[in-house]
Order: C-alpha cells, then sequence, then structure tokens
C-alpha cells in the first residue's frame, strides 16, 4: 500500500513538471516572437516618421541640395544691368520757396529709379500719382487757368518739364503726350515747357527701343536733374 502511495506521488510531480516546462516554453516563444514584432514595428514607425511628420512630406535630402545646387546657379548666372547714361537735362530752381522745393524733391523720389520697360510706355501721372498732404505735399505757386495760385504739388511741372526734356534727347523714344503751360515759365523757354495736373494733363513717352531705360531725379546746386539710362 505504502508501495502504491510512494509511485503515485512519484508520477503527479513529474506530470507536474512536464506541464510546466512547456508552458515557460510557450511563454518564452511568444514572448521572443513578440519583441520581433515590436522591433519591426518600432523600425517601421521610425521609417515612416522620417518620411512624414504631421502629414508633411519631408523632401528627400538629395532633392534639397540640388535645389540648393540649381538656386545657386540661377543666382551665380543672374547679372546686374549695365547703367550707360544717354541723356540728361536740368531747370534751375528760379521760385526756390521752401514749400515748392519741398514738393519738388517728393516727386522726384518718385521718379527717381523708374525703369520703363523696351516696347512700353511711361505715365508722369501714373508714377507720381495725385499729390496730397498725407504724403507730404504741401502748397506752393503753380499755374490754374493762366494764373498763378496755390496748390497742393506746386512745382510738379518743374519736374514733369525737365523729364519730358530729357527723354526727347533719347533715340526711340516718341512723346506720345505733353502740354504746355500756355504763359512762360520762369525755368525754361517758352515751348518746352510740360505742364500736368492729375486726371487733366499728363507727360508720356513710350520707349520703342529693344532695351530698358531707367529714369534718375534729383536735386542739386539749386537745379533739378533728370538723366535717362541704358540697361544692358
Amino acid at each position: 500500500m505504502f508501495s502504491l502511495l510512494l509511485y503515485g506521488t512519484i508520477l503527479y510531480f513529474f506530470f507536474k513538471n512536464n506541464s510546466s516546462n512547456q508552458n515557460d516554453n510557450n511563454y518564452s516563444s511568444s514572448r521572443i516572437s513578440a519583441n520581433i514584432n515590436s522591433s519591426q514595428i518600432a523600425e517601421s514607425n521610425s521609417l515612416n516618421t522620417n518620411e512624414n511628420i504631421g502629414g508633411s512630406v519631408i523632401p528627400d535630402v538629395n532633392l534639397i541640395e540640388n535645389t540648393t545646387q540649381n538656386t545657386n546657379t540661377q543666382s551665380e548666372n543672374y547679372q546686374i544691368p549695365t547703367e550707360t547714361k544717354i541723356s540728361s537735362f536740368s531747370t534751375p530752381i528760379v521760385d526756390d520757396n521752401e514749400n515748392r522745393v519741398n514738393n519738388i524733391k517728393i516727386t522726384c523720389s518718385r521718379i527717381n529709379g523708374t525703369v520703363v520697360k523696351a516696347n512700353n510706355e511711361f505715365s508722369f501721372c501714373d508714377i507720381v500719382g495725385q499729390p496730397s498732404a498725407k504724403d507730404g505735399y504741401k502748397e506752393a505757386h503753380a499755374f490754374a487757368n493762366g494764373k498763378v495760385v496755390n496748390a497742393i504739388g506746386g512745382g510738379n511741372c518743374q519736374v514733369s518739364t525737365t523729364v519730358y526734356n530729357a527723354a526727347k534727347k533719347v533715340d526711340g523714344v516718341e512723346i506720345t503726350e505733353r502740354h504746355e503751360h500756355g504763359k512762360p515759365v520762369g525755368y525754361i523757354e517758352e515751348g518746352k515747357d510740360a505742364t500736368v495736373a492729375y486726371d487733366y494733363y499728363d507727360l508720356k513717352f513710350e520707349n520703342h527701343n529693344d532695351y530698358d531705360l531707367k529714369l534718375k531725379a534729383y536735386i542739386k546746386n539749386k537745379k533739378v536733374y533728370v538723366e535717362v539710362y541704358k540697361l544692358s
């Protein structure tokens, strides 16, 4: 009886140990598999993250380098146009009223640097705009209906006259609109002036050349200067 009990006990522990080993083996295999899958998933996520962050695709590094090289090449190929002076004209400031000189300076600053493209038209009024106090213009002497009056922007006609005389000296330039004051002015001979009045009288010319023109306008030594440059 004792022998049977002992034999039964031995069998019980034998089968229990085998069962435990099988469970451990199954658990180990599952754990290794899970680790591999996690590693693969992490690697996959890492690749996806490098390619797309927040829904924005990150460009390929080689593409960025190529784009940079192309941009640099374009910058290196771009050349600043050569400016060659082909005309100039000046008119004396005979009325050096402070307000009038102020207006002339503002208008010169708006004309200065203007580029008239090949086969395009220049419009003084389009470039300068309507003089207004908010832009710094002040009241000064101007002609209106043959009379001298005070008007915002008085002095602009001296700039337009200087532009006109400088532009008409350039080959390939056609004056398409120009108006005289109808009365002599002190800064230019009669018949050589060019009056302007926004929405009424304009100074226009067309550049029929195959190159662009650049205007420079400024005051120096009590004179208004306008220079025309060929851009090539």
